[in-house]
């Protein structure tokens, strides 16, 4: 093996990382990241700015940092720094994330007074996946210029409703009442202005649950909407599908390459996502919203192959799921308008949790919840709405739990490879074992779409294109 190969087996810290501690006088031993270590000992480390300058704010995972709370106590409106600015400042050192440590800017620091209850704390190191561990007493010299401070909320204290779904409608009725603030008890119909389903969307619904309905129905119905059809030839002939010959009708299209059921689910999900359009604003860092969605739909269709023969759900709607699978977050842009940008910031803010615990911070629900509450709205399948509401939740085994456990499993995979947001989290092997499919299998799974990436990030931006 040669040096170099041993080198990037057995990443180190930076050495500009090593120096400063060096110099600062700091004993630490290098640990390799892995999902069970303590969140109470893990330092999230946050540049944040205004116009006054750069902040940074260090506190335990264990915290959701709410920005709320830091303006009170600082008097200041603070947001994450801007991506593109953070990266050139890590560039400038070599580094590939913003270790916790104050003396490494300038600008000055404010900690959570309960990060220092860790008898040892884990700092990024500045290089992927490894941590430095440092003990209390060392720390705490490091932060002698730093101010303390309580601005975090204990995440144990937030809970998501991942499980309660008989509570959604009156979870979701007072939250739109305490951001409304309407003193009168209305129907969650009537409180939330929904958008009606597009006349495309309802035709194409029907036909979905018509066991003759044909090629001929579904052409009549994508060719009646000029922009779906343009929509469908050119992804017919998008070199994804590398389809023989040039495709000159919806028909054709149809018959030769992506066949009914693909058709029926793309089509109704397009139809669905161009109901409410995208926000304007949106997390930095955010993988774009279609992009995700073809991803994971397209995993999902890879995994749900890999799945035993005889438990297979229905691949066309398990790839409307992948498609739809972040729609509460189109939702909540559309219903809390004014709260939007502030769940953005948070996001940006917290990206060690999972977005279900900023949301429920803010608004007491989550974009799973008002999700699937609209696909029941829209007469959807139930199978649709269980794998928007359950899937955050690997040990789901209720009806149909092979929709939001797929779900579960794609949006983890991805996650691990860097699209999508928030932290990495850990596959359980009984998520694996009920889907039927081997830890090889999945990957192998996402290898394959990956390995089509730019073919899939040319498919996604057709969806947002101008409609």
């Amino acid at each position: 093996m040669t040096e170099v190969a041993l080198d990037t087996a057995t990443p180190h810290a930076p050495s500009v990382i090593r120096l400063l501690l060096e110099k600062l006088g700091v004993a630490y031993r290098e640990v390799p990241d892995h999902p069970q270590l303590p969140a109470a000992a893990r330092v999230q480390a946050i540049l944040l700015d205004d116009e006054i300058g750069a902040l940074m704010v260090l506190f335990p995972q264990t915290k959701l940092l709410d920005l709320n709370r830091l303006e009170e106590l600082t008097g200041r409106k603070l947001k994450a720094v801007p991506v593109t600015r953070l990266k050139q400042m890590l560039d400038k050192h070599q580094l590939k994330a913003l270790p916790g440590i104050p003396a490494l800017t300038s600008s000055p620091c404010l900690y959570e007074g309960k990060l220092l209850d860790a008898e040892h704390l884990l700092i990024q190191s500045g290089e992927a996946g490894l941590l430095l561990e440092i003990k209390r007493d060392d720390y705490k010299r490091m932060l002698a210029k730093a101010s303390a401070g309580g601005f975090g909320q204990p995440v144990r204290e937030i809970r998501p409703n991942l499980d309660r779904p008989d509570d959604d409608s009156r979870e979701i009725t007072q939250a739109v009442q305490a951001f409304t603030a309407r003193r009168i008890q209305k129907r969650l119909e009537e409180t939330i202005e929904i958008p009606p389903l597009a006349d495309t969307a309802q035709k194409i619904i029907k036909l979905r649950v018509d066991p003759n309905a044909s090629i001929d129905d579904i052409t009549g119905v994508v060719e009646t909407d000029p922009a779906l059809a343009a929509q469908v030839v050119s992804w017919a002939a998008s070199p994804y599908y590398a389809s023989p010959g040039k495709i000159r009708s919806v028909e054709d299209a149809i018959v030769r390459v992506l066949g009914f059921d693909l058709v029926i689910n793309l089509a109704l999900g397009l139809a669905l996502g161009k109901t409410l359009s995208l926000p304007k604003d949106h997390p930095q860092q955010a993988t774009p919203y279609w992009q995700q969605s073809i991803y994971t739909a397209a995993i999902i269709e890879g995994l749900t192959r890999a799945m035993p023969r005889a438990e297979r759900p229905e691949a066309g709607l398990t790839y409307l799921a992948g498609l739809l699978h972040n729609f509460g977050y189109l939702l909540l842009a559309h219903v809390f308008p004014p709260h939007f940008s502030l769940i953005c910031r948070h996001l940006e803010v917290n990206p060690h949790l999972c977005h279900t615990f900023v949301e429920q911070h803010l608004l007491g629900i989550s974009r799973e919840q008002i999700g699937a509450w609209l696909m029941k709205l829209w007469d959807m399948p139930e199978e649709l709405s269980t794998a928007l509401r359950f899937q955050h939740d690997p040990t789901y085994d209720g009806e149909y739990a092979a929709y939001p456990n797929l779900v579960c499993l794609a949006t983890r995979l991805l996650r691990m490879r860097g699209i999508g947001s928030g932290p990495q989290e850990a596959i359980p092997d009984e998520l694996l074992e009920r889907l039927g499919i081997t830890r090889e299998k999945a990957e192998d799974a996402v290898n394959k779409v990956l390995e089509a990436e730019t073919l899939l990030r040319e498919l996604a931006s057709q969806f947002n294109a101008p409609h």
